[in-house]
């Protein structure tokens, strides 16, 4: 009995193992067989650092899985070429200038290459192209980025923290301020008075605004001067009249000018009546003459009407007189 079931007991174990092993090998086989059914593209791209990336990682794009890393090897000094296999299903989608980075699937994951971009005008990707590589920025450079960021900020407020303690020291324009009282009331003064002068500035405004009103109002002077062509024309007529005015006035008191001194030289009568003494005497000595033989003449005259030789003639003369004063007053 015991031979008897050590041997079965072996039997079954065999068998399992045997199912065990056609069950590995059956998914193994289905896997390999289901990979094979879909046809694929490869492309490539040439990079400085992969940083981490290898063989069998994931192609992402547009956020979807499109195909696998097949092979990563070195192509020159520091150049690595990654080799990806692309579902032919997603080839319609992905175009020749599209570029390929290098991510994480997420924050610590595995590194993926991430396909992007690519304009619809251009063609799309075809099998063995080589696309274009994005730089992007790895953990030591933004470690880096945050290191000369940390020291910047420390720079800052190292410079703060010497700006408050001087200004606490009543140090530079805002520490006198601060400090100093008498410069305190000086700043408010001086923003009181600035206050002021707005104030005043707003109240002329409203005085320019009534009298710019004023001057606009409908028939005042102002609105004729600016609107009334005739009134205009009128004011513009009586100016002119007053130039001329001013024009003769002017000639009058050159023609005055230029007669007063013709006046006071004696190359005239009544230059040398005003200037020449001897000539005025002379002149004087004329005039006493003719006077004194007009008055002899009149008695010369009165002596020869009485004279009988001529006393009818006057006497006739002075009849005809009378009848023609006698004529004219009938008339």
């Amino acid at each position: 009995m015991d031979a008897t079931e050590n041997k079965k007991a072996i039997i079954v174990g065999i068998f399992l193992a045997l199912g065990l092993i056609i069950f590995i090998v059956g998914v193994l086989t289905l896997g390999s067989a289901q990979k094979t059914f879909n046809k694929s593209i490869h492309v490539s791209a040439t990079f400085d650092d992969v940083a981490g990336l290898k063989k069998g990682n994931n192609v992402w794009f547009s956020g979807v899985k499109v195909g696998t890393i097949s092979d990563v090897h070195f192509s020159g000094p520091s150049q690595v070429d990654v080799r990806m296999s692309i579902d032919e299903a997603s080839q319609p989608y992905i175009h020749h200038d599209a570029g390929v980075k290098i991510s994480s699937d997420g924050l610590i994951g595995n590194k993926i290459i991430v396909i992007e971009g690519g304009s619809p005008k251009a063609p799309v990707v075809q099998d063995g192209d080589v696309l274009q590589t994005e730089k992007v920025a790895s953990t030591d450079d933004m470690l880096k980025t945050l290191q000369q960021n940390n020291e910047n900020l420390l720079s800052i407020t190292k410079d703060f923290k010497e700006l408050s303690h001087k200004i606490l020291q009543g140090k530079g324009t805002v520490g006198a301020l601060l400090a100093d009282s008498t410069m305190g009331m000086q700043l408010k003064n001086t923003m009181k008075n600035l206050e002021a002068t707005t104030q005043s500035a707003a109240r002329m405004a409203v005085q320019l605004d009534n009298f710019s009103k004023k001057i606009n109002t409908k028939g005042g002077l102002a609105d004729k001067l600016l609107t009334d062509t005739v009134t205009f024309n009128k004011i513009q007529g009586a100016i002119t009249q007053l130039q001329k005015t001013v024009n003769s006035a002017s000639e009058l008191t050159q023609n005055l000018n230029t007669a007063s001194k013709q006046l006071v030289t004696p190359n005239n009568a009544i230059g040398v009546l005003l200037m020449d003494p001897k000539g005025a005497t002379q002149v004087q000595t004329t005039l006493n003459n003719l006077q004194q033989s007009s008055i002899k003449l009149n008695d010369d005259l009165e002596a020869a009407q009485h004279n009988f030789l001529l006393k009818g003639f006057f006497k006739k003369k002075a009849k005809a007189q009378a009848d023609s004063l006698k004529k004219a007053g009938g008339q």
